[in-house]
């Protein structure tokens, strides 16, 4: 049998022998360096570790935030840390606008922080002062959801979504 000169970082040690891969073209071919292992039952045992669902998977850390909608519903939900909380609202099925997709052209992400959160918060630049002066019901801890970043001090905090006036 013939036998495909490969990099070793490429062979991999499986417990029918090593497998050697190797490109020919534009077609991989696998050649087992025993005859009684066939090529397609050791590229099925390679498949069978590579893609193991039962591999652990780093979990991402998050807070539980609790969205405050204009009617009084508050639904609680986890919230990745680093993600704007834009982004957290559509991806928890939360009704929170964001008309220009968190591009800093739009009002419609308007939130209401409680002032405890609010302090924490980093300023507000120039350009998201501009948009907040079109919020509906705009508040002295009025920011816009696609401007902040979940950090771990947003465990529990409650933020209002406030009535867009339609």
């Amino acid at each position: 049998m013939k036998r495909l000169v490969t990099h070793p970082s490429i062979r991999r040690r499986l417990s029918s022998g090593v497998l050697h891969v190797g490109f020919r073209g534009n077609a991989a071919q696998v050649v087992p360096s025993s005859p009684a292992a066939t090529p397609a039952d050791l590229l099925h045992q390679w498949q069978a570790r590579t893609y193991s669902t039962t591999r652990p998977t780093k979990m991402a850390e998050t807070v539980s935030i609790t969205y405050v909608e204009a009617d009084g519903t508050e639904r609680e939900v986890q919230a990745e840390l680093g993600k704007n909380l834009l982004d957290v609202a559509h991806d928890n099925n939360v009704e929170l606008e964001g008309a220009c997709g968190g591009e800093l052209a739009c009002s419609t992400c308007h939130l209401v922080f409680e002032q405890e959160i609010y302090d924490t918060l980093p300023e507000k630049d120039d350009d998201e002062e501009d948009m907040l002066d079109l919020a509906f019901e705009l508040t002295e801890t009025s920011r816009l959801g696609c401007q902040i970043l979940v950090t771990e001090n947003f465990d529990g905090m409650k933020v209002k979504i406030p009535d867009d006036g339609f």
